[in-house]
């Protein structure tokens, strides 16, 4: 695999070994423009990797140090999680600037990148997640046209399908005992979301995160009975 070195100055010590995986896309026009602001001093922002669409890879930080592409964040109980994780920013103009599928030479570089990475640290297949997944309320990539299914099938992440559960969908305003068990279910999963037993915005938040990775046919933040069933396949497979 072929690495184009492209050095960021963005970057400080690493304090953890790294055990997550935040994947991203770019959300700008083109490729050298995001290179570009991830290797400004003024910018503040860095990853370790950018995989451009035509399947070339360029390494700004090397893994061993701490790049600054998560901000505030959570997974699994780690806050913040710069500092354990690798982050790869993915060439695509993302929702603002004309969203559109991933190209495959990108696609089969990013396979590629995500098992070479994973020869030097223990990532696990649950810490394979989107910066959606980490930080919901902020941020919408990679989104629900990255082919996390190909990704997981290639044996890199979760992925679950599943018969849908029984019952009414379930969103905003609704209360109860079903609302507080996905909330645990999401909390399980990785997801900062205290159960209160209230589908209020922040549940309707992480809902529309889950999707966009793990129901992509469906981003509303709106837990229909394949939701459900999908977040229930995944916790028996992350146990």
């Amino acid at each position: 695999m072929n690495v184009i070195e492209a050095p960021s100055p963005n970057f400080d010590p690493r304090t953890v070994t790294p055990s997550i995986l935040v994947l991203h896309y770019t959300g700008m026009r083109t490729g050298e423009e995001a290179i570009a602001r991830l290797r400004d001093p003024e910018a503040k922002v860095s990853s370790h990797y950018v995989v451009e669409e035509d399947g070339r890879i360029f390494r700004l930080v090397p893994e061993e140090r701490r790049a600054w592409h998560a901000g505030v964040s959570y997974w699994r109980g780690r806050r913040n999680v710069n500092g354990d994780s690798i982050g790869i920013e993915i060439v695509n103009p993302g929702h603002e600037f004309g969203y559109r599928p991933f190209p495959e030479a990108q696609v089969a570089a990013v396979i590629a990148l995500t098992a070479d990475i994973r020869t030097r640290w223990t990532i696990e297949d649950r810490d394979i997640v989107g910066h959606s997944d980490v930080a919901p309320a902020r941020k919408d990539d990679p989104g629900e046209l990255f082919p996390w299914k190909r990704l997981a099938e290639a044996g890199h992440g979760l992925w679950a399908e599943a018969p849908p559960a029984p019952g009414q969908p379930i969103g905003e305003g609704e209360t109860g005992a079903a609302v507080f068990a996905l909330q645990a279910g999401f909390t399980r999963l990785g997801y900062d979301l205290p159960p209160s037993g209230t589908f209020d915005a922040d549940t309707a938040t992480v809902v529309r995160a889950f999707q966009r990775h793990w129901r992509p046919e469906r981003v509303d933040g709106i837990a229909d009975g394949e939701t459900r069933a999908r977040l229930i396949a995944l916790l028996r497979m992350a146990a």
